[in-house]
Formats: C-alpha cells, structure tokens, sequence
C-alpha cells in the first residue's frame, strides 16, 4: 500500500514509510526501540486501511539507515530479541533526546501534513515511541488530537521533562494499553499516569493488558501476543474514529 520517502531535517535525511490515501485524516506513527522495517509497515499499513494516511519515519536516521540498524536474525528465535537489544540500541534510544525529537516531530508533522487532510492529526507509539506520542501531544496543542501508546516504558519519571508532564499542555484524548508486568512501567508510574490524565482532564483509556509482554504488539519478536494486538487495534481504531 505505501512507498518509502525521504524527509529533510535539520540534522539530515531521514526515510519514513507514508501509507494510505492522501486527503484522509493523517496518524504519525512513532516506532518502537527495533525500528523501522516491514512489520511497522504492516501495521501502519492496518491502521490506513480504517481511512487514514499514516507517516512512520525512521527516528534514528543519525546512526544509519533503516536496513543497517534492523535485526540480521529472527527476533521470534530464543534469545535473538535480547541478543538485538545487547548490541547498542538503547544508545540509539538514548541519544534521541527530547530536544533532538522536538526538532524531528516538526518535521514529520509537516510532512503528514502536506499529505492529509485539512483537521486534526493522530499520533501512536510503541515501546519508547509512545514517549515520543505523548511529547508530541504537548508539542502540538491544536494539532494532535488523539494519542495511542502501547507497551510504553517510562512514561512517568522524576526528571523535569518526564513525559507525562507534556499531557496537561495537550488537547488530546489518549488511550494507553501498558504492558503486563512491565518493570519500565510498573504499576505506580501507571496509576501516575491515570492521575496527571484526571488532573488534566483528559478523555482517555489508561489499561493494563493482563498476559501481555513489553512488546506485545509486534509479531516478528517473542514477545508477540495475539489478544493484546488485537485488543490495541479495537482501542486505537475507536480512539481515532472518536477523536478525527
């Protein structure tokens, strides 16, 4: 359904993954720590189908291309995943700063923009992308609309710019299935996240997936599970078809 392209930013090119019709509401897809590759093209592609047009850019265009940082292996093998993530990839996630991210979302959303239609945008994210999905919300008042994040980690922190500060500058419905277990987001920094989305007053959907991994959604890993992707699409599709 999509085709490659590229988007210029401030710190280079970046290629990004742009699915769906243009003129529909458009949704920017933020990817987990793995990265840009075919199963988030199969995904984004899902959520065009609903009636969208769907950006996922590759976030860590500064390390390398899209194919030099993908898995050489199959991460669904008995301890590829943990073999993946032991090779540098959290240096990857870790240099994506929040100012470096800012600076991208501008793009990315001017990018969507110039393919969807007139009115609001929705933004996903999966793994640390939901960090990203939130930060964005708060970037763009007026603009994101609806927020998804699924088996998001470290969404609630101590630091100043933790990211669930940026929801009260939002104006964004959120819906958020957090992973079951999930030591990067255990269940106090969920029931924080549920108090800074109260405080906000904000319509959302704040759930724990009982059964499912950090990582569930994605079904080239181990830690795919069926229930749980089938539970986030119903949720983020409802999410979308409210909120654009």
């Amino acid at each position: 359904m999509g085709q490659t392209i590229e988007i210029t930013t401030p710190d280079g090119r970046a290629e990004a993954y742009l699915t769906g019709e243009s003129g529909k509401p458009g949704v920017l897809f933020y990817v987990d720590a793995i990265g840009l590759r075919p199963q988030i093209e199969e995904m984004a592609d899902r959520i065009a189908s609903w009636g969208y047009v769907v950006l996922a850019p590759h976030v860590f265009y500064r390390d390398g291309s899209a194919a030099d940082l993908a898995p050489q292996g199959d991460l669904r093998d008995r301890g590829a995943r943990e073999a993946f993530f032991a090779g540098g990839v959290m240096d990857r996630v870790g240099a994506l700063t929040p100012d470096r991210a800012r600076t991208d979302a501008m793009a990315w959303v001017a990018e969507l923009e110039k393919h969807a239609g007139a009115g609001p945008l929705g933004v996903t994210g999966y793994c640390m992308g939901a960090r990203l999905a939130v930060r964005s919300a708060g970037w763009f008042p007026g603009t994101v609309a609806a927020v998804g994040g699924f088996h998001g980690g470290r969404l609630v922190t101590d630091d100043a710019d933790s990211p669930h500060l940026a929801i009260a500058r939002s104006t964004a419905a959120y819906a958020f299935g957090h992973a079951d277990q999930d030591s990067s987001m255990p269940v106090e920094q969920v029931e924080a996240l549920e108090q800074a989305l109260q405080a906000a007053g904000r319509e959302h959907v704040n759930e724990i997936y009982a059964g499912a991994a950090h990582g569930y959604s994605m079904a080239d890993t181990s830690s795919y599970d069926e229930a749980g992707t089938e539970r986030h699409f119903r949720v983020l599709r409802d999410l979308f078809a409210t909120a654009l």
